[in-house]
C-alpha cells in the first residue's frame, strides 16, 4: 500500500533577522554571510513557542487536505530542538490539535523528515493507519553559541507538515543510510545538576551549543546528495532526467550549487528556500515542498527527489510522485 501527500503547511516566526543585524553583535556582514551560504535573512523565535509553530503547519496541512484532526490515525514529529525532552513535540502538537492517536518523534537531524515519511510509510504499508501526519519542526536558535559567527548565522526556526494518505503511487523509491561520526555536527545533551557527574562540573560556558566541523560537513554533504540521487534513480530504474523536482536539505548555497553541478542538473529544477529562512534543520525539506506547492510550481505527476542529510551523519532521500 503506497501514500499521497494531500496536504501541506508550514510556520515561520514573525521575527526576521537580517544579515546586517547580525553585524551589529559579530565580526561579520552582509557580503561575507551571502558569498559563503545565500543566506539574507532567517526567521527566529521571539514570542512563539516551538509548539505553536508545529500546531500552525499542522492545521495548515489538514486544511489543505480537507480532513479534521479527528480523522488522523498517527502523528509523527521529526526535531532534536523540541520545546521539551519530555513529553514528545508530537504529543504536544496532538494535544493542541484535540486527538487521542499514537504520537511520536523521530530524532534524525536535518535528514529526520525523509525517516519520518519512512516510518510513516511502514504504518500505512501494514495497514495500521490511513492518515498520517508528518511534520518538521526545529527551534535551532536555543541550540546555538550566539558568538560563533560561523555557525549562528547559517540556522533559523520553522515547522512544516503533510499529510499522507494511504494509496497512491508514492513512495518509488526510499535510501536511508548513516556514516557514523558524533564529532563533525553535534550538540551535546542535557547537563543536569548531578552531584555524581564530572560533565556538570567541568561543562563551561558554550560547551553544550552546536559544534560544527564546516569542511567536513560541506564536503559530506555535496558527496551525499550526489550519491543519494543516483541510488534513488537506480532503485526506481529511471534516469536522471526524468525527476522533475529537487528538494535538498537547505544547508548552504554552495552545497547546492556544487552539487548540482556535478550531478549535471537543469539548476531550474533545484528548490531554494534557505536565502530566506536559513538552514532549519529538518523543516527545511518539508517548507520547501510546502512552497512550491503553494505557489504552483507542482503539477500533477511530477517526481521529486528529497534530500536530507546531517547530524549522525545521516542520509535521508525518497523519491515521491505528486499528486
Amino acid at each position: 500500500m503506497a501514500f499521497h501527500i494531500i496536504g501541506t503547511g508550514s510556520a515561520l516566526p514573525s521575527r526576521s533577522v537580517t544579515n546586517v543585524e547580525l553585524s551589529e553583535f559579530l565580526d561579520t556582514s552582509d557580503e561575507w554571510i551571502v558569498t559563503r551560504t545565500g543566506i539574507r535573512t532567517r526567521r527566529l523565535c521571539t514570542v512563539e513557542s516551538l509548539d505553536d509553530l508545529a500546531v500552525e503547519a499542522s492545521r495548515q496541512a489538514l486544511d489543505d487536505a480537507g480532513i479534521a484532526a479527528a480523522d488522523l490515525d498517527l502523528i509523527i514529529c521529526s526535531t532534536t530542538t523540541g520545546d521539551h525532552i519530555i513529553p514528545a513535540e508530537a504529543c504536544a502538537i496532538a494535544g493542541r490539535l484535540g486527538v487521542a492517536c499514537p504520537a511520536f518523534d523521530v530524532s534524525a537531524a536535518c535528514a529526520g523528515f525523509v525517516y519520518a515519511l519512512d516510518v510513516a510509510d511502514g504504518f500505512l504499508e501494514r495497514g495500521r493507519a490511513r492518515n498520517v501526519l508528518v511534520v518538521a519542526a526545529e527551534k535551532m536558535s536555543r541550540a546555538l553559541d550566539w558568538t560563533d559567527r560561523a555557525t549562528c548565522v547559517l540556522f533559523g526556526d520553522g515547522a512544516a507538515a503533510c499529510v499522507l494518505a494511504a494509496g497512491g503511487a508514492s513512495p518509488l523509491a526510499f535510501e536511508l543510510s548513516c556514516m557514523p561520526d558524533t564529532e563533525s555536527l553535534a550538540v551535546s545533551g542535557i547537563v543536569g545538576t548531578s552531584p555524581f557527574d564530572s560533565s556538570v562540573r567541568d561543562a563551561g560556558d558554550g560547551a553544550h551549543a552546536l559544534k560544527m566541523d564546516g569542511r567536513r560537513v560541506f564536503k559530506f554533504g555535496v558527496t551525499t546528495i550526489c550519491n543519494a540521487v543516483e541510488a534513488l534513480c537506480e532503485h526506481a530504474q529511471i534516469d536522471i532526467d526524468d525527476i522533475d523536482r529537487f528538494i535538498f536539505h537547505q544547508a548552504n548555497e554552495r552545497i547546492l550549487a556544487a552539487a548540482t553541478a556535478r550531478l549535471g542538473l537543469d539548476d531550474a529544477k533545484v528548490a531554494r528556500t534557505l536565502a530566506d529562512t536559513g538552514n532549519i534543520s529538518s523543516a527545511c525539506i518539508p517548507y520547501t515542498l510546502d512552497t512550491l506547492a503553494r505557489d504552483g510550481s507542482l503539477a500533477p505527476g511530477d517526481l521529486i527527489a528529497l534530500v536530507g542529510f546531517g547530524a549522525g551523519l545521516a542520509t535521508g532521500s525518497a523519491l515521491i510522485r505528486w499528486e
